[in-house]
This record gives structure tokens, sequence and C-alpha cells, in this order.
């Protein structure tokens, strides 16, 4: 993504209230405060919830305790063979997208793979479900340690662990739709701004969009930031602007709605630039982003587990898993 100076950004803030942040505009309202939120937060506890939030939860921080997980390091590496392993044991079937692209510092070659799990590959129309599993190199908007050692506990793990949760269910899914999970890399292998975003899921649009293959998705939900424990999810204008996607997003919050997981709000005011663009723009996809990124610890070095919850996973993938049961019945 390129990213206006610090001065045009500064002027685009007071005149247009907007502010791009690290491969995201945010759109806010008149005084330059955010747009309103609603603070509702549903009752429901992990006891009212049949989808594992705490088992999730423990993926979460499975893959924490394996430390940073940029493209290309040695976690990222163990991280893939844990992701594989798993998906396997549970019948997924695992393709390693694997591509390679100019470290933007250095220049040397960095070896990147997006994970692709097919569910029921013999069913052609499909169901895309993904998620980012890169970290960021560096926690760059800490204010104490910018270049100090970044987790990613929200941001990379949050959406891997539903994902991983959501895997148990899937050899069973009835219906026609088959299902794909895609992790994505390379989504943020950014060490200065002017670097490039979401590379993995621009590499898996361009794939699809040029390929003859003999399936198709009928519809993307990118999970992103849906770990934080004062959980608030609106939808993107993205999401809702694009016509091929607005019904995919009123199905999904609808969903939230009769499920009583207050924490979806139609409600939303944010220009969300992450990888469900390159997937609906360069692939064709309609595709929507469930994210949440009113969240203290982005890009910090407390993007930590114990800034997650076991509750707000369990909310997100009981509403995404309850969703998808319905559209694999039409």
């Amino acid at each position: 993504m390129s990213r206006p100076s610090g001065q045009t950004l500064l002027l685009a803030a007071a005149i247009a209230g907007s502010f791009v942040v690290a491969g995201y505009l945010l759109v806010f309202g008149q005084g330059g405060t955010p747009a309103p939120r609603t603070a509702i937060n549903s009752r429901l506890s992990l006891a009212d919830i049949p989808f594992d939030g705490q088992r999730a939860y423990g993926y979460l921080n499975q893959l924490c305790d394996i430390g940073r997980r940029p493209s290309g390091s040695p976690g990222m590496e163990e991280q893939q063979k844990l992701l594989k392993d798993h998906f396997e044991k549970l019948g997924g079937k695992v393709e390693m997208q694997k591509y390679r692209v100019r470290h933007p510092q250095t220049g040397e070659p960095v070896s990147m793979a997006n994970l692709v799990v097919r569910w029921h590959p013999e069913r052609r129309e499909r169901i895309l479900l993904c998620a980012h599993y890169d970290t960021r190199p560096f926690p760059d908007r800490d204010p104490v340690n910018p270049r100090g050692t970044f987790i990613g506990a929200n941001d990379g793990a949050s959406g891997t662990a539903i994902l991983m949760e959501m895997a148990h269910h899937m050899a069973e899914l009835p219906g026609r739709l088959g299902v794909d999970f895609a992790l994505f890399d390379g989504e943020e292998f950014v060490f200065e701004e002017g670097d490039p975003y979401f590379i993995g899921a621009e590499y898996f649009a361009r794939e699809y969009a040029g390929t003859r293959h003999p399936y198709r998705y009928r519809y993307g939900v990118l999970l992103d930031l849906v770990g934080d424990k004062n959980l608030q999810i609106y939808p993107d204008s993205h999401s809702m602007s694009w016509s091929d996607t607005r019904p995919l997003v009123q199905q999904i919050w609808g969903t939230a709605r009769r499920l009583g997981v207050h924490e979806f709000s139609l409600r939303g005011r944010y220009d969300i630039r992450d990888d469900h663009i390159p997937l609906h723009n360069i692939g064709g996809i309609p595709c929507c982003d469930i994210i949440d990124f009113d969240y203290p610890y982005w890009h910090t070095e407390a993007d930590v587990p114990a800034n997650c919850s076991a509750l707000t996973l369990a909310k997100v993938g009981w509403v995404v898993q309850e969703w998808l049961q319905q559209a694999v019945r039409k």
C-alpha cells in the first residue's frame, strides 16, 4: 500500500476526517474523534456458546509460544509445521502455496507460503475463510521499544486460532458447499511505510483469477484482530459498498443479532484496507472483513495473549460457524 506523507496525512485528517495507519484507512467523525460506537456487550458466557473458545485460546497461546513469526523466519517455519500437522490430523487437505518476494531492505529473496486447507475438495462451489498468520517484524507503534519483540496474539494469532478450532467440525460439514481455509503470509512484511502490504492475499487472488479451477468461491470471510477482550466489530465501508458483498455482511451480522452477540454492530464508520480488498478486486471474490480495529495494543509489545480472551474467540467463532452452517444448507 502507498501511504501519504505525514504532512499530507495531517492535512487529510483535518479536511476529510480520515487517517491512514499502516495499511488501514480509519474514518473519523466530526472534530477528529472516532465516529460513534455502540459499546453494547452481550451477557454471554463460555458455557452459553457452543464453540470451544477455551480450546481456541489454547491454540492462540500455542502459536504465541513460538515467539516472533514474521515471513521467512524460523518462527514462521515452526508455525507452518504446527498448522500443517493440526489440519491434516483433522482431515484437511493442506497445500503450501509457495512464492518468493524481494526483502524491502536487503533486496534478498524471502520465501513465503500461503497455507491453504481444503475441506470436501470435491464440492465445486466453496466458501473461503481466511486470516493472515504472519506477524509484523517489529512492534513499530510501541511507545517504549518500537524495535522490540512483537508476538502478535491478536494481530495474527487470533484469526488463525479460530480457524484451528473450526477445523474440528469441518469433516462433518453437511450440504453441497465446500470450505477452504487460507492463511496468508506477507500481510505486513513491513519495515517502513511504503513497503507493500497484503502480499499473500494478492498472490492468492491473482492465482485464483488467472487459473481455470474446477471450483468457484461464493463468498469469502476475512478474520483479523478478533481476539480483543473488549470486542466491538463493525463492517468496513468497502464490505458495505460492494454490491456483491453487502448481502454477506447482512447475513453474518444478522446471524450475530439472532444469537445475541451484540458486539457485532452495523453502525460502522471505518474504511479498512485489508486482505479482503485484493480478494475482491483482483480475485473477484465477494469478501467481507470481520475486524475489531479499536485495539489499544496494536503493533506494540503488549499484543500478547493476556490482552485477548477465550470468550471473545468463542463469540466470533460461533457467529462465523453458525453463519457457515446456514450457508451450506442453502
